[in-house]
């Protein structure tokens, strides 16, 4: 989840090495929960500063920190690189619990462009981690330029565009994943036939940039960018995509630290793709309820599904389908994987 809110200002953290005390290092502003152990990782240029805040967790830390170098990688290899120049992620643990329980992200909070904070389970096991989607969810929304808010409408700590911020998450998550092979695409074309239909309106239904439901707002987002990169690549003979727009965007510093009105941010990825796919789509989906034919859309692009029990993932993939080639190109990576490298060793502190 993507956050409006912005914070300008915090104490520098204490830094050091080996074991430190640390008596004003804590997890957020207004917190009393101490920061016990640091970890940095290494993503091409830029480095995320992973901080543990106090607490119980059955898994070593250095699990949490390399499945969190796992989404960055995710993230990066999408990209083309990690799209903001420092990013830290804070892990605070819930006891009790199991799993990631909840994900936050701001930009430009505590001198760093992208800040995420993760709520994980004590009791997390390491199936539960290695299956999880939201850590590279999260990351995700560093690569996008924060929409503005809308004072006019009834939330007004909220943008009326909210939905590509999360649509694009729900969106390239999964696809990212398949790209350093952390998902198999089979398993990621089954979710979206099964899921993307919440996305479609429901009467009263008043177009994305006022229809704030969590379907509109999660699944209407993933199917505008779904249907936006089949568009993209059709027009461009499969060359280019939606990927390449975003990228266009991140380099142009449209990143979470950044507040960009929608259509700025889509007339530099059209150019990017010498379409007018987004602009356009913006356009008809903004103000309008429209309903798309998903069916036929999964149809074209040769996702069969099957009966219960026939294939593992509920569907398959037919290779002659007029846009089974599109299908493939979605989830194929531009380049080598971008790695992400744990910086050895961690700090830890005491708290006095």
């Amino acid at each position: 989840m993507a956050s409006r809110s912005h914070a300008t200002s915090l104490a520098a953290l204490l830094c050091g090495s080996a074991l430190l005390s640390a008596p004003l290092l804590h997890a957020q502003p207004g917190s009393h929960l101490p920061v016990v152990e640091t970890d940095r990782i290494q993503v091409g240029a830029s480095t995320i500063q992973v901080d543990f805040a106090e607490g119980p967790l059955d898994l070593p830390k250095s699990a949490i920190v390399a499945r969190i170098a796992t989404a960055a990688s995710a993230v990066a290899t999408y990209f083309g690189r990690f799209p903001v120049s420092s990013a830290r992620v804070l892990v605070i643990l819930v006891p009790g619990r199991h799993g990631v329980v909840q994900g936050t992200t701001w930009g430009d909070m505590h001198g760093f462009p992208g800040f995420t904070r993760i709520r994980l389970g004590e009791h997390t096991t390491a199936p539960e981690l290695a299956a999880d989607w939201t850590i590279t969810h999260e990351l995700v929304h560093m690569a996008f330029p924060s929409m503005p808010l809308d004072r006019d409408g009834p939330d007004q700590h909220e943008s009326a565009q909210h939905w590509i911020e999360e649509g694009l998450a729900t969106y390239i998550e999964p696809i990212a994943r398949v790209m350093i092979g952390d998902l198999p695409a089979k398993k990621i074309w089954a979710d979206m036939v099964r899921d993307m239909p919440q996305g479609e309106p429901a009467p009263g239904d008043q177009g994305l940039d006022h229809t704030h439901t969590w379907g509109r707002t999660y699944w209407g987002g993933a199917m505008f960018s779904l249907v936006a990169d089949v568009e993209i690549r059709q027009q461009t003979h499969n060359r280019l995509g939606l990927q390449d727009a975003l990228r266009a965007i991140v380099a142009a510093g449209g990143t979470i630290d950044q507040n960009w009105d929608l259509p700025q941010a889509l007339s530099i990825g059209d150019r990017a793709t010498n379409t007018h796919v987004l602009t356009e789509l913006y356009a008809q989906w903004k103000d309008t309820p429209v309903q798309y034919d998903l069916p036929a859309l999964w149809s074209r692009l040769g996702i069969l599904s099957t009966p219960n029990g026939v294939t593992s993932d509920g569907i398959d993939f037919v290779g002659t389908a007029p846009l089974a080639d599109i299908r493939e190109a979605i989830t194929q990576p531009k380049q080598n994987l971008v790695p992400a490298t744990v910086v050895s060793p961690p700090q830890q502190f005491t708290n006095h």
